[in-house]
Formats: structure tokens, sequence, C-alpha cells
């Protein structure tokens, strides 16, 4: 009955040998996969001791029969009790199978285990390494858009810079023109800033006879005093352009109508301003705009005029928003 007391003992012992739950995160994978693998090679150990034993056991169970037989053969009593056992035995037989059966189990749930705690964790390596890739790839390109970010902010503040000061140097000409040219304000002639450019504007009356394209003595002066300012710009272009008012002009001499007038009146002024100046001739253009361009439809003393305009070289600039 001792057998049958330690067969028992085994087959509860055979309950928690393993036990190995996989892991959520990379390194706890690691880590209870190194713990299984220890468990296991216990199991193994554990496994081949109970083998030596069962075998043992199954000697004894055939040395036993043997003497069962010869009792049987001696008396009734001890064939009854020779039954019994043999019973018995044919349990601790079948227990003893089936606790090969649960080994058997347990090796093959302890391999699979192994196996899948494997593939798993070679899963998440895989699953990792493609993130890894992924996040590469991803700072690579946030990083090219940073540097095109850095570049575009570069090139937003000189642009700023640029225009500040282009800014700056026409609110200076302005105020040069002006100074230089105050003494005739109150005849006819004015200076604004638009759209970058500076306007100065002289009416017909300051420098021509009614009709006529000739520059006379008073507006003679205005002109040269302009001039003398703008030979010092190297960084301006001079666009000069006649206007008339809406009094059709029919003449079989020169000039014979608005445009014409328009045109020698601002031709008349570009050539003495090359005359009295040491101005650039390519950087200055005469233009006529005729009676279309008016700056008063009720005042047509004020549509009759001259305006020269000083228009910034903004190369630089337009290098700059070109650059890519």
């Amino acid at each position: 009955m001792r057998n049958i007391s330690v067969y028992f003992a085994f087959a509860a012992i055979s309950v928690g040998l393993y036990s190995c739950v996989p892991a959520r995160k990379l390194q706890e994978t690691e880590d209870k996969l190194a713990k299984c693998q220890e468990e296991n090679t216990a199991s193994k150990t554990k496994l081949d001791e109970l083998e030596k034993s069962s075998k043992d056991m199954q000697k004894e169970i055939d040395e036993n029969k043997v003497r069962m037989k010869a009792l049987m053969r001696d008396t009734t009593i001890m064939g009854n009790s020779n039954r019994i056992l043999t019973q018995e035995y044919d349990k601790i037989a079948e227990l003893n199978r089936e606790i090969q059966r649960q080994l058997e189990l347990l090796r093959k749930g302890s391999e699979d285990d192994s196996r899948n705690l494997t593939i798993k964790l070679e899963q998440t390596r895989k699953e990792l390494m493609i993130k890894e890739e992924s996040l590469k790839a991803l700072e690579k390109e946030l990083d090219l858009k940073k540097r095109d970010l850095e570049d575009r902010e570069k090139r937003i503040k000189e642009l700023e810079e640029l225009i500040a000061k282009k800014d700056q140097a026409v609110a200076d000409l302005q105020k040069l023109v002006e100074n230089a040219l105050l003494s005739f304000k109150d005849k006819g002639l004015s200076v604004v800033t638009k759209n970058g450019k500076v306007y100065v504007s002289m009416e017909a009356k300051l420098l021509f006879a009614s009709g006529k394209y000739s520059v006379d003595n008073e507006g003679k002066e205005a002109v040269i005093k302009l001039a003398k300012i703008l030979e010092t710009q190297k960084d301006l272009e001079v666009l000069v352009e006649g206007h008339t008012d809406t009094d059709a002009l029919k003449s079989a001499n020169v000039p014979s109508d608005n445009w014409e007038l328009s045109v020698l009146r601002s031709t008349s002024v570009v050539k003495l301003m090359l005359k009295e100046s040491k101005m650039e001739p390519k950087k200055i253009t005469a233009a006529g705009r005729s009676e279309f361009l008016p700056v008063d439809a009720a005042d047509k003393a004020k549509n009759r005029r001259i305006e020269i305009i000083l228009i910034p070289n903004l190369d630089e600039l337009y290098k700059l928003i070109e650059k890519k």
C-alpha cells in the first residue's frame, strides 16, 4: 500500500508543475520566457524521476503478481486478497498510465508554451523594428520640414529687412525731395509716396505756357533742382509722364492733339534733366498719358501736369522672392 500512496503523491505533484503566461511588453516577455525555460528544465528533471519511479513500480507490480498467484493456490482467503490486490494494482497501473499521459501533456504543453512565447517575442521584435523604421522615416521627414521651415523663415526675415530698407529709402528720398523743392510747394508742386514710389507732381502752370511744351524759366529751376538730387540716387528708375485736361486740342501744327502735347511736354522735361545733371539716360523714361489719367475730374488745372515717378530698383527683392 505504500506504493499506492507514492503514486497518488506523484499525481498530486503533477497538477502544478508548470505555468507560463506571455508578457505584453517586450522586456517582460523576455524575462518570463527565461523563467519559463528554467521551469521547463526543472519539469523535465522531475519527469525523468517520475518515469524511473514508474518503471520501478511496474517491476514491483509484476513481482507481486507472481506472489499473488502462489497465494491464490494456497487458500481461498489468500485468493480473495489476491483479487482485491489485483484490482488495486490495476487501479495503480491505470493511475500510472494517467500520470504518464499527464506528464506527456505537460511536456508537450511546456514545449508549446515556449514555442508560442518565442513566436510572440519574434512578432513583437518585428513590430518594434517596423515601428523604429517608421519613426526614423518620420524623424527624417520632420528634419527636412524643419530645415525647409528654417530656410523659409530666414528668407521671410531677409525679405522683411529688405522691404523695410526699401521703405526707409523711399521715405528718406521723399523727405529729401520735399526739402529741396519746398519753395515750390505753393506753386502747384507736391510730393507724395504711393505703392512704394515717390510721385513728384508739377502742375502745367509751373512749367509751361498754355498749349506749349517748352519749359519756362521758373519751371526749369524746379526741374534742375530735382535732377541734381536724382543724379546722386543710383538705385532709381525715373518715369516722366505728361498729362493734359479733357479740352480737345486740334491743330495742323505741333502739337496736333493732347496725346502729342503730353508726350512733348514729358520729353522736354527729360531732356532738361539730362542736360543739367549727370543722370543716366538709360534710367529715365518719357511717356505721354494725354487726358486719360485725371487726378480730379472737377479741376482741369490739376489734371494738366507733369508727374515724375521715382521707382526704387527692386531687383534684389525680386531675386530673393524667386530664390528657392
